[in-house]
This record gives C-alpha cells, structure tokens and sequence, in this order.
C-alpha cells in the first residue's frame, strides 16, 4: 500500500525518515519502504504515526480527507449503539 501521506506530514513537519523510524522502532531502510510502498506496514506503527502526527489512522490510508484525530470517547459495546434503553 502506497502511504502517501506520511510522507506528506513527515516533510511538512520538516522531519527527517530516521527520525519518524526511531519514533515507531523501525529502521530508516524500512520506513523508507514502507513510504514508497514497497513494503506494508503494520496496524501498531500506523497507530504510532496517526499519534504522533495528532491524525488518524483513516486519514493516513486515504479513507478520509479530514486530517483532524477522531475525538477521545469512551469505548462503547457494539451491541450497545443505537440503543436507546
């Protein structure tokens, strides 16, 4: 999967692959892989970089284009939504 965005913050950021690498416990090699799309990355450093660039994972796989984090809620039972007892 091609993650363009992370590219895309790191280089705002004015961040340097080594830096983000250290940040999700990966070498500069991988991370480099992983934003030219030549390897996949992992749900945990996804979350890792969605935390440290205050976004959301959705917003780093394209699923949204709305870069702010989804707001901290309490975690609900599934079962639970959209009852209203």
């Amino acid at each position: 999967m091609y993650l363009y965005r992370i590219k895309e913050l790191r280089i705002e950021e004015h961040l340097s692959q080594a830096r983000i690498a250290k940040v999700i416990n990966v070498t500069q090699k991988t991370y480099s892989r992983y934003e030219r799309g030549e390897r996949d990355i992992s749900i945990s450093s996804l979350i890792e970089i969605a935390d440290f660039f205050d976004t959301s994972v959705d917003y780093l796989v394209g699923n949204t284009d709305v870069r702010d984090k989804y707001p901290k809620g309490k975690n609900e039972n599934p079962a639970d939504i959209g009852n209203t007892d």
